[in-house]
């Protein structure tokens, strides 16, 4: 089964979520929200910003590539499909990544 994640799913965030799917899709969320580089002790953790100021074809490609790469790393319960983006927000790339997630029962 597929799921679709973005950064603005983190609006209800729970600490310790018992769900285990609800948990990885958190995690990508967070992961998504995340500049590289921010978080104390994991330096490595989130996406890149070196798409900023490119022009957007090349921006999308860029973080495309990113995205993919850090749900790879930090979340390997999840392997990405596919990686579109919120249309109508002027400005701003909105990566909405579509999951796979393998969940062991």
């Amino acid at each position: 089964m597929s799921y679709l994640v973005s950064a603005t799913d983190l609006e209800n965030i729970r600490l310790n979520e018992p769900e285990e799917v609800s948990a990885i899709l958190q995690n990508i969320a967070l992961i998504l929200a995340t500049p590289k580089g921010s978080a104390p002790f994991y330096r490595d953790f989130g996406i890149s910003s070196e798409f900023l100021d490119k022009p957007v074809p090349v921006a999308k490609v860029m973080m495309i590539s990113e995205v993919r790469e850090a749900v790879e790393e930090w979340e390997p319960r999840a392997s990405v499909i596919g990686v579109s983006f919120k249309e109508g927000v002027p400005g701003k790339l909105v990566p909405v990544v579509e999951v796979e997630i393998s969940v062991e029962e």
